[in-house]
């Protein structure tokens, strides 16, 4: 299901970005504000009339799973933390108004005039936020102690021996009938110690 909503996303960007209306431009902005500047260039826009010529803002993000006390989380993650996208006609007046939004820094230029993003860069961007499945943000580094909490090995603590990121698990060495043996578990069978 999440792999036909992915794609449903990636050909509405590939419309987006071949639309031909505009063009895609990156504002730089105070670290922390992009969402703030999105809604305040949203707001601009309606307050100004400028509809027919900025016709979409986003701040690129993509979905992680972090793991706290052994709970999944699904959070948001900024992608470029600092930019946003703007896809607008260009002229003075969005010139204007865009830069002297409060938060922005000012757009991504050369020689002061505002590049463009060229088709394939803001399609990369922006299929990238959906193509991917969500990352599992890891809390675990190689030595580490861990207790397990989940399986047949639950209570058992060990030290992580292997990491592997993209099928979510850890090798620990647990100590049973005092020897070492190696265990294989899920990210969420296992929990830090401190």
């Amino acid at each position: 299901m999440r792999e036909r909503l992915a794609a449903k996303r990636a050909a509405e960007v590939g419309e987006q970005v071949e639309s031909g209306e505009g063009h895609w431009y990156v504002l730089h902005t105070y670290s922390g504000y992009e969402n703030k500047v999105k809604k305040t260039i949203e707001s601009k826009v309606e307050a100004r009339d400028l509809g027919e010529r900025v016709y979409e803002i986003v701040v690129p993000t993509q979905e992680e799973i972090e793991i706290k006390q052994g709970q999944r989380h699904n959070v948001m993650k900024k992608v470029f933390p600092g930019y946003v996208l703007v896809r607008m006609e260009l002229d003075e007046e969005t010139w204007y108004e865009l830069r002297n939004t409060p938060g922005v820094t000012g757009f991504v230029s050369s020689q002061n005039k505002p590049v463009q993003l060229t088709e394939e860069e803001a399609q990369n961007v922006l299929k990238g936020m959906t193509a991917e499945p969500p990352k599992v943000k890891i809390q675990f580094a190689m030595g580490d102690t861990v207790r397990i909490i989940d399986g047949p090995f639950a209570d058992f603590r060990g030290e992580i021996d292997e990491i592997n990121n993209e099928k979510g698990k850890i090798k620990v060495l647990v100590s049973f009938f005092g020897r070492e043996t190696p265990v294989e578990l899920d990210f969420l069978q296992a929990e830090r110690e401190i």
